[in-house]
């Protein structure tokens, strides 16, 4: 997926958001964020910690995902398995969607063009307004199988 963002401007903006909460933007914090910024979909803690090759030891690690997702830089989703797995937040990103393999669990940030996702927001907009709701946003989660699991 392609990053709204440029690095520079990613890390300024997670610095600034951290520095509303009264919170640093820490050494752990920022190998964190960097690696979300190039994966191609949620990762789970335990995916990080191996992607980081130590940068930021397990013990840090799951306060440095806490303290980044109750600041809003980070969205949380759970694979088919109940797995937590972490993303940069879409004000961060961009909106997207997911593709999730039932088989593996992979999970892979996919884009849809204007027109496909403006036609998505009507289609979700008219089934909240059948049960009195008013949607700010959706999320959707294609499921089915990846390509390596399908060739299995």
């Amino acid at each position: 997926m392609t990053n709204a963002t440029r690095p520079d401007d990613l890390e300024r903006q997670v610095a600034a958001r951290l520095a509303e909460r009264d919170a640093r933007f820490t050494q752990s914090r920022r190998h964190v964020v960097r690696f979300l910024d190039t994966a191609d979909g949620p990762i789970s803690a335990s995916g990080l910690h191996a992607g980081l090759d130590g940068a930021v030891p397990l013990s840090s690690l799951y306060r440095t995902l806490s303290v980044l997702e109750e600041a809003g830089i980070l969205a949380r989703e759970h694979d088919a398995d109940g797995t937590a797995r972490y993303e940069l937040a879409e004000w961060l990103t961009g909106h997207h969607h997911h593709l999730v393999c039932v088989r593996c669990g992979a999970i892979e940030d996919v884009e849809i063009d204007a027109e496909a996702e403006t036609e998505m927001t009507g289609l979700v907009a008219r089934i909240a307004a059948r049960r009195g709701f008013s949607a700010t946003g959706h999320r959707i989660d294609i499921e089915g199988r990846c390509p390596a699991c399908r060739s299995q």
